[in-house]
């Protein structure tokens, strides 16, 4: 039974992603979604403790494209995520994010930005003190979104991540599965034209992590694009459009995500073969 309401769900979730609210349509398809231009970010100056930074990384993803980006801990994942949400700046070089030079935005633009663009947390960074519905429907408060709106929305979005039965529960009452989940609700709440994921599937069941990849590849061919760090290689690669391989702060491979599903270098490294 469990098995045919997930099925039901993901060909539901299908049919809404394919709707034309969820399409993009940018007139100037040149510009990419992010670019990073000689970028490097080095924290030992701070003797903060972290160790992990970026050395002259180049990384382009085009509006619209799905991109899976890998690495061992201490790569550079986490700060390249940092970077792009603004909540650090480059030593060297530029981020874009949809042309605009992160590094130059006032205080006020960089809230904005944050609020444009959807973000899973590996830590999930759920409200704790507010529920299910509340945790999804803020997303859409913050942005100033009518109540009817809001309404109307959130039971559609709890739906689509299998938390409707959830809605008045609180963030300590779900699994681990359950959080993820609403993190993902959450953060697809406002519609973003860029979704970013750190490690979706970590510590979650097969069957779950199988329901996480089908939304994320249904909202890539809807057309938003997808950066997605991610420790399960395997089926990431399988269905990402484009591969970065990050080793030290450097980027060490690039390119389709089937070629590097069939590079010698990343299967033994990665994949266990």
């Amino acid at each position: 039974m469990a098995k045919n309401s997930r099925r039901k769900r993901l060909s539901e979730n299908k049919r809404l992603f394919s709707e034309s609210s969820y399409k993009y349509r940018n007139p100037d398809e040149d510009v990419p979604a992010i670019m990073l231009v000689n970028v490097t970010k080095d924290y030992s100056s701070k003797n903060n403790g972290e160790t992990n930074s970026l050395k002259e990384v180049n990384i382009t993803i085009k509006k619209g494209e799905f991109v899976f980006v890998i690495g061992d801990s201490g790569a550079g994942k986490s700060t390249l995520l940092k970077l792009l949400m603004r909540e650090i700046s480059p030593t060297k070089g530029k981020v874009y994010v949809n042309g605009k030079n992160l590094k130059r935005l006032k205080h006020n633009q960089v809230a904005k930005h944050r609020r444009n663009v959807g973000m899973v947390f590996q830590d999930f960074r759920l409200l704790k003190d507010r529920s299910v519905y509340e945790n999804v429907a803020f997303a859409m408060q913050i942005v100033e979104k009518e109540p009817k709106v809001i309404k109307e929305t959130v039971p559609k979005m709890l739906d689509i991540v299998g938390l409707a039965d959830k809605e008045k529960a609180f963030p300590r009452e779900l699994s681990g599965g359950e959080q993820q989940m609403l993190a993902m609700g959450r953060a697809l709440m406002s519609r973003p034209k860029l979704l970013m994921l750190d490690e979706p599937s970590m510590g979650l069941a097969p069957i779950l992590i199988e329901e996480i990849f089908q939304i994320i590849r249904q909202l890539g061919d809807a057309g938003t694009t997808i950066l997605l760090v991610e420790q399960n290689a395997n089926m990431a690669l399988k269905v990402a459009d484009r591969t970065y391989v990050l080793e030290l702060g450097k980027v060490a491979k690039h390119g389709t995500g089937q070629e590097l599903l069939h590079d010698d270098d990343v299967r033994k490294a990665y994949l266990g073969a």
